[in-house]
């Protein structure tokens, strides 16, 4: 459900405009522009291939843009020292499809980690009570002391999102975050996103195909079609319109 109340329309984390990227002869990003207000959900829709992942690393610093411009935090990301982009990053949550955490390392080492590596004046005490307050905060303070590989897929997912959130970002981007997840887990991820944002007081940028995530997560909905923004505004507003892109996305994705 939308979050309204908690979205600053007044302040923007982040501002696209005029946004183009090609590789080679492949065009895949072609005058995007988008904006995401401090405290708000923005989920970026669209099928394999229309850019989506593309757009969270330019935003990241991962890619440059070939043309327009991109600013994060007030940063224009590829004008800015690469000391600079690195203190932008630590501002930036990444929650990747994989979960991206260490196998060698149990849960507690792979959340103290990005602190170890970037808090380097923090206390053990300081240490340990972070990952407490963050593994409560995801629901499993009882996993400390497992083993990625002892962790369910959604547990893993949990995992990673508690890991990104150890720097307390203000940007969360997650990229397909319910990708392989049972229809269960999915909920509870969904949810998992909702209460990062109301709790850690996040704006994101939620990748994503799966249109019960859209529903969930997004306080507004972004479609990217052939490398435009081709619909945005709720998610009510975007699929309940006649737009015949939206309508075969839709169906596509067939949801209750």
């Amino acid at each position: 459900m939308p979050n309204e109340h908690n979205i600053d329309r007044s302040q923007h984390v982040i501002s696209i405009k005029g946004l183009y990227k090609s590789f080679g002869d492949l065009e895949v990003l072609r005058g995007v522009d988008l904006e995401v207000f401090k405290g708000e959900n923005v989920v970026v829709l669209g099928r394999s291939g229309t850019g989506k992942s593309v757009l969270i690393k330019i935003i990241a610093g991962l890619l440059l843009p070939d043309k327009g411009i991109v600013n994060v935090l007030g940063n224009e990301v590829d004008k800015i020292s690469e000391n600079e982009l690195q203190a932008l990053r630590l501002k930036l949550g990444f929650s990747f499809q994989s979960s991206a955490l260490y196998d060698s390392m149990n849960v507690r080492e792979n959340l103290e980690f990005p602190l170890i590596r970037n808090r380097r004046t923090l206390s053990r005490n300081e240490i340990d009570q972070t990952v407490k307050e963050t593994l409560e905060a995801v629901g499993l303070s009882d996993k400390i002391n497992q083993m990625p590989a002892d962790l369910s897929g959604g547990q893993r997912k949990r995992i990673g999102i508690a890991r990104t959130l150890m720097l307390k970002p203000e940007i969360m981007l997650y990229d397909e975050p319910t990708a392989g997840l049972d229809p269960v887990t999915c909920i509870e991820i969904n949810n998992l996103i909702k209460e990062v944002q109301e709790r850690y007081h996040t704006s994101a940028i939620i990748i994503t195909h799966d249109l019960t995530c859209a529903k969930m997560t997004g306080d507004r909905v972004v479609m990217l079609y052939e490398g435009k923004v081709a619909k945005e505004g709720s998610f009510e507003a975007v699929f309940g319109s006649n737009d015949a892109e939206a309508k075969n996305f839709y169906n596509y994705n067939f949801i209750d």
